[in-house]
């Protein structure tokens, strides 16, 4: 085989060109994910548990990417370091009091680095500053306050099957009033006392407007009510003029 000729050369031109441009792509694409075109500023914080972080993820302010994770390292049994390299244009908005939290890019997504807006009485973050964190919430966690509310919801609902039953047994006070027509007609028949002596009432408070030893009282009253109701109207007549 004859390795000279030119449609060998070609092709051996065309795929170390094509090996080229792979890897110039490969190294804008890794560039560019861990800017190294970009100027950057740095940034740490420590987490008891980094909660699955890697190197790499994304760092987001305000949902937007803006940084990627630099470094995790393990400090002591309590404490995990994780350096952040930050694009230089956001640092203006970076305050000192902004705090970092492990969040997620989705449901099942991977984990990004979120930091928090400061107040804005505070002053800038300086290249280099740790910032306060925190603590991610892991998943177990969630889960298994899920269960103990699932739980107690059985329980309620066990207990409230428990005092519809008694209901419709007739058992307990409420039940004895739904399940017992005796009792059902003594309220009416309260109510319907308590109806005529309201009506007698008023009947008493008439008598009593008729009779002399009261008529001067509630005429009196009438007459007060009447005056009162005079000095409204002039008051009135005034504001107007």
């Amino acid at each position: 085989m004859n390795t000279h000729t030119p449609k060998f050369k070609l092709r051996l031109g065309l795929f170390i060109a094509g090996g080229i441009a792979l890897f110039v792509i490969a190294i804008f694409l890794i560039g560019k994910q861990k800017n190294l075109f970009n100027p950057v500023f740095k940034l740490t914080t420590t987490f008891y548990n980094v909660s699955g972080l890697q190197v790499g993820n994304n760092i987001r302010f305000s949902g937007i990417n803006v940084g990627t994770v630099d470094n995790i390292v393990i400090i002591n049994d309590s404490t995990v370091l994780v350096d952040m390299l930050i694009k230089k244009d956001v640092q203006q908005f970076f305050k000192s009091d902004c705090e970092a939290g492990i969040g997620s890019s989705g449901i099942i997504g991977d984990r990004v680095l979120i930091i928090t807006q400061g107040s804005t009485d505070a002053p800038l973050v300086k290249d280099g500053q740790r910032i306060s964190s925190i603590e991610p919430v892991e998943t177990d966690d969630i889960m298994l306050s899920l269960k103990v509310t699932a739980d107690n919801t059985a329980i309620i609902s066990d207990q409230l099957a428990e005092i519809m039953v008694k209901i419709n047994s007739g058992n307990g006070t409420l039940g004895r009033l739904i399940q017992d027509s005796t009792i059902a007609e003594n309220i009416n028949q309260t109510i319907l006392n308590l109806k005529k002596s309201s009506k007698g009432l008023d009947e008493n408070m008439s008598a009593a407007k008729e009779n002399f030893l009261f008529k001067g009282y509630y005429k009196r009253k009438a007459k007060e009510a009447e005056q009162k109701k005079h000095d409204a109207e002039e008051k009135k007549q005034r504001n107007k003029k």
